[in-house]
């Protein structure tokens, strides 16, 4: 169930320099803090739905959510794993498009919804802000590119090997065997991100660590050796 805790005002909020916000005067945020809600999401909830009009932008302030489309078949296709800082449905609301996507939480999350009038307002006014905006939409354009490639040009051990290390990158932790992954992802959700079969990712992953590239501590996974798993992703080494 969402609740509604206290309001943090944008100007004091930890996670905005990670955020296409860091950078943007205290007149605008005071903005835009007048304006969002802020809303406390637990793990399972959607926060939108692939086809449907998004409404405003939502910035996460703690929590981890994923996007995914989802086939006919009912099989989920993992597009990110967004973080604190990330915005999410930007794109969808700038094109006046439906959802491409649907976004649902991973870890409990803090979210603040800003509403349309005034993102699109901030956008209008602050020339900087324009540009970081439209440099995201072309750096997601390029992930999207790269994802096209390897999907069709690297192995499925190649690409499971690359999805751990850029898990790595973004949720590891060191420790002293390796370095752990600290987001729990089910093997479904895992599948999701490489782009396959379940079955495949159990069994691959299991061969990993039976070669000592990868441990597991619960439902968490320890990376034992990147460089490994880097010679392994590595389609074009």
């Amino acid at each position: 169930m969402k609740t509604q805790p206290k309001s943090i005002p944008c100007e004091l909020c930890v996670s905005r320099k990670f955020s296409l916000f860091a950078g943007v005067s205290d007149q605008h945020l005071c903005h835009i803090s007048d304006n969002k809600n802020f809303i406390s999401h637990k793990k399972g909830q959607t926060l939108f739905y692939e086809g449907t009009k998004p409404l405003g932008v939502f910035c996460i302030n703690e929590g981890i959510v994923k996007v995914y489309k989802t086939a006919s078949n009912g099989k989920e296709q993992i597009i990110r794993l967004a973080k604190k800082g990330d915005f999410l449905g930007y794109t969808a609301l700038l094109g006046e498009e439906a959802y491409s996507s649907s976004a649902t939480i991973v870890e409990d999350a803090k979210i603040c919804f800003v509403p349309r009038e005034s993102f699109l307002k901030v956008l209008s006014d602050d020339t900087a802000f324009h540009q970081r905006v439209t440099k995201a939409i072309c750096n997601d354009l390029g992930v999207m590119e790269e994802k096209l490639t390897d999907a069709t040009q690297k192995s499925i051990r190649e690409r499971l090997a690359f999805t751990l290390l850029k898990l790595c990158e973004n949720y590891g932790i060191d420790g002293q065997e390796g370095q752990k992954i600290d987001i729990v992802l089910t093997r479904e959700e895992i599948a999701g991100l490489v782009g396959t079969a379940t079955e495949t990712v159990i069994r691959l992953l299991s061969e990993f660590k039976k070669d000592e590239l990868i441990e597991f501590d619960g439902k968490k996974i320890i990376v034992l050796d990147k460089k490994g798993l880097a010679r392994l992703s590595d389609f074009y080494g």
